[in-house]
């Protein structure tokens, strides 16, 4: 699917900035890189054992059994040696980029009918002895091996990159940019398509050590345990499969030599978390459909998505009792109108609103809202591992981001804070936080909140009793335990 795009909205690397040369390529001995100089020690020394294996034939050949043992030792030692310290290094430097961007064949189903008809007629040939069915069989095999040979030189040269938003949020479409370059000077490219790699499935389970917290008496709630001390437990964790970036395949039918083509892709992620691509594909049905032939490209991209931050049903119904508490926390005399009440005998007269006074027929003032103190701060605290059910969980963090991301957007001053995340005032730092966030053993972040004239939105898993009576004067809570258990 190609859209429109702007270029603002993508990250893209500048490429005057010339990359790192690893240390291996550095110029060391004589003008010569390390992998010739590993390579040519290698010869010496495999010349070194193939000398000693000949003088052992001859201290045989002379009847000296010591002389025999040690040249054999010898030769077997250097041989052991090179291919121990030699053989490994030069088959990562020189086969790891062949095997990164190697090729993959699948036949297609043209390709299935064509090969069977070519061995029905070479069985034919066989029988017969025909000639010129031979001629035919041999045309055939021809076809295969320059549609091999077309296919391979079609991706052989191209580049590909790919430009990823900064920002992306679960559920909403976004677009990435695919750009493909065909580097050759004189061959076109035809009918390429950017596919994703192929995946393994690495869905492994690992021990994990975790941060916890031992408590005596263990059956009691944490206000009521006698002992509580810093603790580390071995739990079980699966790991999931990586998810990955490139749902769908992109197509380009014909690039040009030295042309680069710009594709713009529609994604919509449907959860928050880390997508990652390791490998990207170039595909190839040219010239004649019989083999699917892709070239990996060793392509690393990573884009972090965010919660979901779309007016929910919860969103709704919290919204407005958490804007009706933290402007009664923040009434006061400034410039946006908070309501009109009845005169008191300490208000100024240049606040009496003379409409509604002629209207009620008791002197009424206008009361205005503190600009110079609407400050928000945000607190999600997150629970331990079995608190709350998987969807519960994820319906907090979601809260926790919308909340976040519409105040970030209004006239306040918001904060965060959340266990593992320094305070920060940038939304973005928090919602990248929001985006990995699993549930945790850790200590509760209202020990780390700071005295300060804010009003507190608490996101929590926790009973509201279980909270500071300090910080619940302050502060608006959301227990998502009371919800459930409602």
């Amino acid at each position: 699917m190609l859209v429109e795009a702007s270029p603002e909205n993508f990250v893209i690397p500048d490429r005057t900035q010339k990359s790192p040369q690893p240390a291996d390529a550095s110029r060391s001995w004589l003008g010569l890189s390390q992998v010739w100089v590993r390579f040519l020690l290698a010869i010496v020394g495999l010349m070194l054992a193939f000398g000693a294996a000949i003088f052992s034939t001859v201290e045989r050949e002379a009847g000296s059994l010591w002389g025999t043992l040690v040249m054999a030792s010898a030769a077997l030692l250097l041989a052991t040696f090179v291919g121990l310290t030699t053989v490994p290094y030069l088959a990562r430097r020189v086969v790891a980029s062949r095997v990164r961007e190697a090729m993959d064949y699948d036949v297609t189903r043209v390709g299935l009918i064509y090969i069977l008809i070519s061995v029905v007629i070479g069985i034919a040939a066989l029988n017969t002895g025909n000639n010129l069915l031979y001629v035919v069989v041999a045309a055939l095999l021809s076809a295969i091996l320059v549609s091999g040979v077309a296919s391979a030189q079609v991706l052989r040269s191209l580049e590909l990159d790919v430009h990823l938003p900064e920002h992306a949020f679960a559920g909403r479409p976004m677009l990435a940019r695919l750009l493909l370059r065909n580097a050759s000077a004189w061959l076109p490219s035809f009918s390429v398509r950017v596919v994703p790699a192929k995946r393994k499935n690495k869905n492994k389970a690992r021990w994990r050590w975790e941060a916890s917290t031992f408590g005596w008496p263990p059956n009691r709630a944490a206000q009521q345990q006698w002992l509580r001390l810093p603790d580390r437990r071995l739990r079980r964790v699966r790991e999931e499969e990586e998810k990955p970036i490139l749902q769908e395949s992109v197509y380009f039918p014909f690039i040009a030599p030295g042309q680069e083509l710009v594709a713009d892709l529609e994604m919509n992620f449907p959860a928050r978390g880390r997508y990652c691509e390791k490998n990207f594909g170039l595909a190839t049905r040219f010239p004649f459909a019989f083999l699917m032939k892709t070239r990996r490209i060793n392509l690393v991209r990573e884009i972090i998505v965010y919660p979901a931050v779309e007016a929910t049903e919860q969103f709704r119904e919290v919204l407005p009792m958490v804007t009706g508490e933290f402007e009664t926390f923040v009434r006061g005399r400034g410039y946006d109108l908070y309501l009109i009440r009845d005169y008191m005998p300490d208000d100024s007269a240049r606040h009496v609103d003379w409409k509604a006074t002629a209207r009620t027929g008791a002197l009424k003032v206008r009361e205005f809202s503190r600009e110079d103190e609407r400050k928000l701060r945000i607190v999600f605290d997150n629970p331990a591992p079995g608190v709350l059910p998987p969807a519960v969980y994820e319906r907090a963090v979601c809260l926790a981001a919308s909340l976040g991301w519409h105040f970030h957007h209004e006239d306040v001053e918001v904060s965060f804070v959340a266990p593992g995340l320094e305070p920060t005032e940038d939304v973005f730092t928090f919602l990248r936080y929001l985006a990995l966030v699993e549930p945790q053993e850790a200590t509760p972040v209202f020990s780390r909140l700071r005295a300060s004239e804010d009003y507190n939105l608490i996101v929590t898993g926790r009973d509201a009793a279980e909270l500071p009576a300090a910080l619940i004067a302050r502060s608006y809570v959301i227990s998502l335990a009371a919800s459930q258990s409602a």
